[in-house]
């Protein structure tokens, strides 16, 4: 007798589960956001047989990139026996370039273990007619697009694109964000690597400031919009004395500002240890520095070097102090400024 099926129950996601952007609402209030539960669904609208997917990367690098590459080809092949699986190679450009590598549980088999991304990435490129021309061509029907904002921001397109035409596609946009700044969900890919990483640089700095009498360092980390690495890489941290991050703005003179307070720490202790994200203080370099609007080829907003600027700021208001700055960024390259 097979006591199996008795220990075992199938579990399926209700198409109307979702999770709320924030638990506490007013009663007299709106719902709020709510977002579709991920999971398993009882009804599978596409044909295991008859499904060619396809997967693509775009963007800078990520930690992360290849497990995610793997899972899903491992998931489409193991779980739902879908044997056709394309990688786009190069990015948007690849769709079009006609760059392909055919993907399958064994060429995938140890890329996690690798840096990067198999099937390589590129910025912009995204001319909508020409990929939807290839996804129609190559008789795709299932797409699976891993990036950033300029990326899913390509990606809505490309959906809008293939809903005008009427093909009977599925678009899977997959944030690519080290930053952690994504609503809802925990951590994303990429992001406690980050972290870990961020350690390295600011043992360096405070190694090379407790070293030095007065000694100043100053780490650049990750994070446009979001101080999440910096806040996290500090808590992990005894040795930094101030985090700087977007979501908190600050300002350098007058009583309560960073040179009051580096001042007050190194009387204190001889040297200090500042972490910055690398979006933090953007309105104070604006004021300072002719405001430019320059974008990458994925369409984001080129940021100051707020860590450059912050280290000269304290130069030039010290010059006759006895205060001395070594800024670390977080590809663990040391500038003696």
């Amino acid at each position: 007798m097979d006591l199996f099926p008795f220990f075992t129950r199938q579990y399926f996601v209700h198409v109307d589960d979702t999770v709320p952007q924030k638990i506490v609402v007013h009663k007299d209030g709106p719902r709020g956001v709510h977002f579709r539960r991920a999971g398993p669904r009882q009804r599978v609208y596409f044909d295991s047989d008859e499904v060619h997917a396809c997967i693509v990367t775009c963007g800078g690098l990520c930690p992360g990139l290849n497990t995610v590459i793997r899972e899903i080809v491992c998931g489409l092949y193991h779980m739902y026996g879908v044997k056709k699986v394309l990688g786009i190679d190069g990015g948007y450009k690849g769709f079009y370039a006609k760059n392909t590598v055919h993907l399958n549980p064994k060429v995938v088999n140890d890329i996690h273990k690798r840096g990067g991304t198999i099937l390589g990435t590129s910025r912009g490129g995204h001319d909508t007619s020409k990929i939807v021309d290839s996804i129609q061509d190559r008789g795709i029907n299932q797409v699976y697009i891993i990036g950033g904002d300029g990326t899913q921001r390509g990606a809505a397109v490309i959906f809008e694109e293939i809903r005008r035409r009427g093909l009977k596609v599925s678009v899977a946009g997959i944030p690519k964000t080290i930053d952690n700044d994504i609503p809802v969900i925990d951590k994303s890919f990429g992001f406690d690597t980050a972290v870990e990483e961020a350690q390295r640089a600011i043992n360096a700095a405070h190694v090379e400031a407790d070293s030095i009498e007065n000694g100043i360092g100053l780490v650049k980390l990750m994070g446009r919009y979001s101080g999440f690495i910096a806040m996290y890489a500090t808590l992990a941290s005894r040795d930094v004395d101030c985090c700087l991050i977007p979501e908190s703005p600050f300002y350098l003179e007058g009583p309560g500002g960073l040179f009051e307070y580096i001042e007050k720490r190194l009387k204190e202790n001889g040297h200090m240890v500042i972490v910055i994200a690398e979006g933090a203080g953007q309105e104070l370099l604006s004021e300072s520095i002719q405001s430019m609007t320059l974008k990458d080829a994925s369409g984001n907003k080129l940021l100051q070097d707020v860590g450059l600027w912050i280290s000269q700021r304290i130069k030039v208001c010290h010059m006759d102090s006895t205060w001395n700055i070594s800024m670390t960024c977080a590809m663990m390259q040391i500038l003696h400024t």
